[in-house]
């Protein structure tokens, strides 16, 4: 009589747990659908790819807690009690992770507020680069020397952050010293045509040549021009070269730092 009773508990219990199993799976699956969907839909919406990957981890992981809740209950396991010591164990937790959890708060400041998104390049905590990823714990950015750099976002919603891409325009500055027995006047010709002949150099605002300093040893021309943001560095490297040859063309000496030795 006991040992039916045994196998009749057994063959309850264990088909309680088979199904609560299946739930689960069944369940975990349904998330992965359901994570799938929403990410499918924001893709449609033209949702912003950080916001994207942040939504869709915190609707798949939302309805895996509520999976294995229901899982846990259909088996007869008080899930109210469970989540009173869940929560106990979350408090202990947190305050041994308390760094750990103040930079998923900043990363959700990051993904609410978007200083920056995928593909910007920035200047954050010290650190110069192009944003890989974003999760709750780090940004991940890519040096121009193609270096993964992860910083925990802690330390980049607490400092400054320089987004070179916020902006679709850019200011190129640059500084020349000529002679001074140099002509000005041809100087600034010679400027303003150099920069003027490059078609990546934007015409509103305009361009602006002048003389900055009289310095010690040279005359000193700051030359401005803006330019596309992608085709800062390219039209800073290439005046700078050009610069250099018209002023051979024509003549005009960049002074250099000279040493003169009398002897007495």
């Amino acid at each position: 009589m006991e040992f039916e009773s045994i196998t009749t508990l057994a063959g309850i219990y264990g088909l309680k747990v088979l199904g609560s199993l299946l739930l689960f799976f069944a369940g975990k699956k349904l998330a992965d659908w359901v994570s799938i969907l929403a990410t499918k839909m924001m893709e449609k919406a033209k949702v912003e790819v950080t916001l994207i990957r942040f939504f869709s981890n915190v609707i798949y992981g939302l309805l895996l807690v509520v999976i294995a809740l229901a899982a846990l209950s259909n088996v007869g396991v008080e899930t109210t009690s469970f989540v009173a010591v869940l929560g106990a164990a979350g408090l202990a937790v947190g305050l041994a992770f308390k760094d750990t959890f103040s930079n998923v708060g900043a990363g959700v400041l990051l993904v609410v507020f978007r200083p920056f998104k995928v593909n910007d390049f920035i200047n954050a905590a010290g650190e110069s680069g192009a944003v890989e990823e974003i999760n709750l714990f780090s940004t991940f950015m890519r040096t121009g020397d193609n270096k993964l750099i992860i910083v925990p976002n802690g330390r980049i919603i607490g400092g400054n952050i320089t987004n070179f891409s916020a902006k679709s325009t850019r200011r190129v500055d640059l500084l020349f010293g000529v002679s001074y027995s140099d002509d000005l006047l041809l100087v600034k010709e010679t400027l303003r045509e150099v920069v003027s002949t490059d078609e990546r150099v934007l015409q509103d605002p305009a361009v602006f040549v002048a003389v900055s300093e009289l310095a010690d040893s040279s005359v000193n021309f700051v030359v401005r021009v803006w330019v596309n943001s992608a085709d800062y560095w390219a039209v800073y490297f290439d005046t700078t070269e050009r610069v250099k040859l018209a002023f051979d063309a024509k003549g005009i000496t960049i002074p250099f730092p000279q040493v003169q030795l009398h002897k007495d």
